[in-house]
């Protein structure tokens, strides 16, 4: 079984009876990842993994923090033993570390995972920001506003996602340029 195909029946177990609608955003994300795969060369695999397996993290079963990311890097370095890159992508998919910051967890969040940078975690961001939660494709303003409305003002969650917004947009920004360049 090829590293994609695992992590995308790890996501389904995990995701799919528990979390039905976080199951069908994960399967928009990992199609959205396929689709721009080309413009990370090497590391296209990585990249689908991570997406398919990006929000293990609010599995019942996993939830440790409550800060999904974390939660789900840990899992997957900790029990499944995924690649240490996809670990990481997922640990900083759609700027985690703001979020860590927020919940007085960045230490360990960052000793743990290192970050990665440039056109992995642009992807990345960008498959996720760029899906709604029914796994449809959406823009990304439509999706930072259903998250704003979805957890409300006063929410961590919405808070960190505020802040992260211009270097959200910017990585869907830097992958739609990209695509556009193909």
């Amino acid at each position: 079984m090829d590293q994609i195909e695992r992590a995308r029946d790890l996501a389904r177990r995990l995701l799919g009876e528990s979390i039905p609608r976080r199951w069908s955003h994960s399967q928009g994300v990992g199609r959205k990842a396929e689709s721009v795969a080309h413009l990370v060369g090497e590391n296209a695999v990585e990249l689908v993994a991570a997406a398919w397996l990006h929000d293990v993290g609010y599995a019942p079963d996993l939830v440790v923090t409550g800060m999904h990311q974390l939660d789900g890097a840990r899992f997957l370095r900790d029990v499944a033993q995924v690649d240490q890159l996809v670990c990481r992508l997922v640990a900083h998919h759609s700027c985690a570390t703001i979020e860590a910051r927020n919940r007085g967890l960045a230490d360990d969040f960052l000793s743990e995972f290192p970050p990665v940078g440039g056109v992995l975690v642009d992807a990345i961001t960008y498959a996720d920001m760029t899906t709604t939660p029914d796994g449809e494709p959406v823009d990304v303003e439509q999706r930072l506003s259903e998250i704003f409305t979805r957890y409300g003002d006063e929410h961590l969650v919405t808070k960190t996602m505020r802040e992260a917004s211009p270097l959200i947009i910017g990585s869907v920004q830097m992958i739609t340029a990209a695509l556009d360049g193909d």
